[in-house]
């Protein structure tokens, strides 16, 4: 038995839920799928996946087990960068989690890193905060602000740059306000990431204000929240990545220049520096330059070196 190909397969049936579409990844048949899984079981000596008609998922065994595949894949997949020294290419799947406006800049550029690795593929995950990247399986997690997490790798690839906007609609009902005691008398929209939905913090460029608010309206997406800063709804914190368009365009204006939104790290985590697949480092470098390419993002400059 071929241990690492069956332990390839296993993984994908994991990945995708199922026999079927494991056999369609890997270019094989459904039956050659089940007969790898059930050799890895009958290697090991235990259930490793329990079958129903309603679909497929991982016995306890199974769970302890996925891990330690997926370190074993990794090392295989490293010793063939190195072995094929400039002949490696990078092949797979890289599950990438970022914030909603970060994935839409970089749902732009993906198509010519993917031209440029045909064998290369890409889950792009909108997720607004921090997920388990064990159990679920990332690979690269894009964090705004600090990362709570201690055990994973951290390296700083920029900064937030985001506006104080409302539409001219709202703005011709409410005079805009010049300073953050101001906002208290405005209607708030608000962008929740992660539990501080309450509280939106500004620089003058000498100091940082904290103002707590009452919001009107709070989404965990920024995409909602700009959707209805649009409408008239009220004032919000965006990106500028959502909102410089609109800006450009006269469709939002922005508000009390003189306190601009608190910058916040923005920083690529992952489980662990060693045995990182080609895959993972090709589209690690793509983030890292795509964030380059953005004065707004960079214009603090990203921290070249490691954090972990």
């Amino acid at each position: 038995m071929d241990i690492v190909s069956t332990l390839r397969t296993f993984q994908r049936v994991v990945e995708t839920g199922s026999f079927s579409a494991a056999a369609h990844d890997l270019d094989v048949t459904q039956p050659a799928v089940s007969r790898q899984v059930a050799a890895l079981e009958g290697h090991f000596n235990t259930r490793l996946l329990h079958r129903t008609t309603s679909g497929l998922s991982l016995t306890a065994e199974g769970e302890r087990m996925l891990p330690m595949a997926l370190r074993i894949l990794e090392a295989v997949e490293e010793l063939g960068d190195a072995a094929g020294s400039d002949a490696a290419i990078a092949s797979g799947k890289v599950r990438l989690s970022v914030p909603a406006p970060l994935g839409l800049y970089l749902s732009e550029r993906l198509g010519d890193l993917l031209a440029a690795h045909p064998k290369l593929s890409i889950e792009l995950l909108f997720r607004e905060q921090s997920s388990d990247m064990i159990e679920e399986r990332l690979d690269l997690e894009v964090c705004l602000g600090p990362v709570a997490d201690s055990s994973l790798v951290c390296r700083r690839i920029g900064w937030t740059t985001a506006f104080l906007v409302a539409s001219p609609a709202y703005l011709a009902r409410r005079a805009a306000p010049r300073a953050p005691k101001d906002i208290k008398d405005h209607e708030c929209l608000c962008y929740s990431r992660a539990g501080e939905a309450n509280i939106w913090s500004f620089s003058n460029g000498s100091e940082d204000i904290t103002v707590r608010i009452s919001p009107r309206l709070t989404a965990c997406n920024a995409v909602a929240i700009h959707r209805a800063t649009l409408a008239g709804a009220g004032l919000a914190v965006l990106s500028h990545i959502v909102a410089m368009p609109d800006i450009a365009a006269g469709r939002l204006i922005p508000v009390m220049e003189d306190f601009q939104p608190s910058r916040l790290p923005v920083t690529v985590v992952y489980p662990s520096r060693r045995n990182m697949p080609l895959r993972v480092k090709t589209v690690l470098d793509f983030l890292i330059d795509a964030m380059a390419q953005d004065p707004s993002m960079c214009a603090s400059g990203a921290d070249p070196g490691w954090n972990g």
